[in-house]
């Protein structure tokens, strides 16, 4: 999956304490960096020519980035794991929570794939991105999201392994059925738990 950025290696992932035992998932090690990894080049979306659209409830609805920043934000902090077994405890986000958007939406279907600028898309039932567990952020540690992680906004759904979380999110298209995204139609899992090692289709 990707490559993770040049300059990692074993010297920057170390294995859990016991005293960690119950946060970081089974076969996970510790990040003390922020890797990055892509499934294609980085994208430069600046604000002014980033949008986010919703399709496929009864109501079509976007937003720009002067909306996004108009609507009432949260201060997330949680733990993040990428399905190449690495964990980052305790990152700091901001975000819009994706039930504020979903809500001018109208009535929606079950499911839900989430499209990148650059062609990116992944998916996820719609009750995993309700209900407080998914954000459009757009802040990390404080600072503008940079592009290699996913700016000037990106989806954040930390109960899922990170790529069930869309760096440059520019639409979501809901709908009946299940689609499948980028590395679903690889043979990766299409619901990604981490604590249950959901990694390849048949995990």
């Amino acid at each position: 999956m990707g490559v993770v950025s040049r300059g990692f290696s074993g010297k920057h992932f170390h294995r859990p304490g016991p005293e960690l035992a119950g946060r970081v998932p089974p076969g996970q090690y510790l990040a003390s960096g922020f890797p990055v990894l892509t499934a294609g080049a980085t994208q430069h979306v600046s604000t002014g020519q980033w949008s986010f659209t919703i399709r496929g409830g009864t109501t079509e609805a976007r937003w720009t980035w002067d909306d996004l920043l108009a609507l009432p934000a949260e201060e997330i902090t949680t733990d993040i794991h990428c399905v190449t077994r690495w964990t980052k405890l305790d990152t700091h986000w901001t975000g819009v929570p994706l039930d504020t958007l979903l809500a001018a939406a109208g009535e929606v279907p079950e499911f839900a794939l989430q499209i990148s600028h650059g062609g990116y898309a992944t998916n996820l039932p719609v009750s995993e991105l309700t209900g407080g567990k998914a954000w459009l952020v757009y802040r990390y540690e404080g600072e503008p999201i940079a592009a290699e992680h996913g700016g000037p906004v990106r989806m954040l759904v930390p109960a899922h392994y990170l790529w069930k979380s869309a760096k440059w999110i520019r639409e979501l298209w809901l709908s009946a059925e299940d689609r499948p995204g980028f590395w679903e139609q690889s043979g990766y899992h299409h619901f990604g738990d981490p604590w249950r090692e959901q990694r390849y289709f048949n995990d």
